[in-house]
């Protein structure tokens, strides 16, 4: 059935590229156009909606668990410096990578675009970003609000002090943190139910882009997308030869588990709608749950490979567009920015955009060329998606070989039993 899936989500994206031409094509009124889509992203929309239904409380119960599972501050600590470190790496090369790849296929240098004048502004506001607010932004006013609006930092920072405090309770504990894990077991059951309305929402949700931008925007863009799809294709060769050195073979064995939520952020362009079978497939490998409890949800929330990639990429692209040159000194000025910045992405809506804009504005890079990308940010936002999902599902098997608790396929170590056992 597993493999099904992920053969009728392949079929539903193929089929709702040729649906979405054919009405692109058929129905010359715009406004007809626009309501169409509207109405196939209405079907998306609830699937995105049962998706996030299910996170708060599968990141919490499933974090929770890891935390306490843990036992030891000392062995908690030292996972989490071996899973920053992992993270700072990835976030590292995937900003390079971006500079790097931009600078070599000069993929806006044709555009010649004049400087707008200062009456131009952007269509994103990039007040929002700051490092202050990402700080202060990490500790939750209170639980229900962080699990009312998917915060999943505020989720991961809250379940961390509740799994420690769970853990030093000893056996006074038992009970509720049995409790928590039958919780997340039937959260999981939930995503397997949720999971089979997939290719409908997939299926939709292509027609609806395609249907409405057309085909012909690849033509327009094709440098600029086909040189962005270039570099994370060379991110993923990257990321896979890292897994490598720690998984030898298994690299391979994991990529093929995690074909199904890796085409399901890409379709949908969301790697939020990935995370619950992500998860379930991270533990079918062999992750123990309470690794991948632990490291997942911090991977969403610091390690985007594909959107930090994104930032570097279309920032300088912008640039060229403008026929602006930025020193090597300013290069790694920005690289250093975005290593503080892009860490705020998770939970804020078109997050890149947002970073993008702020980046803009420090380096006096015309705002308005955010327009350049806003058209073709929806096709983009999938391949990153997909990106970030393959990014975190090597993290998370890296960490797990390092700690000695990655197990055969569908034998997970003895850790990733619950409580109870399975």
């Amino acid at each position: 059935m597993k493999r099904h899936v992920t053969l009728y989500i392949l079929f539903a994206m193929i089929f709702g590229v040729i649906a979405g031409a054919v009405c692109h094509a058929t129905v010359t009124d715009p406004a007809t156009l626009k309501a169409l889509a509207g109405y196939l992203s209405l079907v998306t929309d609830v699937f995105l909606r049962l998706i996030r239904m299910i996170i708060a409380p599968l990141v919490f119960s499933t974090l929770v668990v890891g935390v306490a599972k843990m036992g030891s501050s000392s062995s908690l600590g030292g996972v989490g410096v071996r899973t920053l470190a992992w993270f700072l790496l990835g976030s590292l090369l995937s900003l390079v990578l971006g500079i790097v790849m931009v600078t070599l296929l000069q993929p806006g240098a044709a555009l010649h675009l004049p400087i707008p004048s200062d009456g131009a502004s952007a269509v994103v506001n990039s007040g929002t970003m700051s490092l202050h607010e990402f700080i202060t932004h990490l500790v939750p006013r209170s639980l229900a609000e962080a699990m009312a609006n998917n915060e999943i930092l505020q989720i991961v920072v809250f379940a961390g002090f509740f799994g420690v405090a769970l853990a030093n309770l000893g056996k006074g504990g038992e009970r509720l943190l049995t409790l928590l894990d039958e919780v997340a077991h039937v959260m999981l059951k939930v995503t397997s139910y949720v999971m089979l309305t997939a290719p409908v929402a997939v299926f939709a949700a292509i027609t609806a882009t395609v249907s409405a931008q057309g085909l012909g925007m690849l033509m327009t863009y094709g440098r600029f997308i086909g040189g962005f799809y270039l570099a994370l294709a060379t991110l993923w060769c990257v990321l896979i030869l890292l897994g490598y050195v720690v998984l030898r073979g298994r690299i391979l064995e994991l990529m093929r588990a995690i074909r199904e939520p890796v085409l399901l952020a890409f379709s949908t362009a969301t790697s939020e709608a990935a995370y619950p079978k992500t998860l379930q497939q991270l533990e079918r490998f062999g992750v123990s749950e309470r690794i991948a409890s632990f490291v997942l949800p911090l991977g969403y929330s610091f390690n985007l490979d594909g959107s930090m990639m994104y930032c570097t990429f279309a920032t300088l692209f912008i640039a060229q567009a403008y026929g602006i040159h930025l020193s090597v000194s300013q290069q790694l000025t920005m690289l250093l920015l975005l290593m503080v910045t892009s860490k705020g992405m998770a939970g804020v809506p078109r997050a890149s955009l947002v970073v993008i804009a702020a980046t803009l504005a420090y380096f006096k890079i015309p705002e308005a060329g955010l327009a350049l990308i806003l058209a073709v940010d929806q096709l983009l936002d999938m391949g990153r998606s997909a990106t970030n999902v393959v990014g975190n599902s090597i993290a998370t098997a890296v960490v797990a070989s390092w700690e000695g608790e990655l197990g055969s396929a569908s034998q997970p170590h003895a850790a990733a039993l619950g409580v109870n056992g399975q």
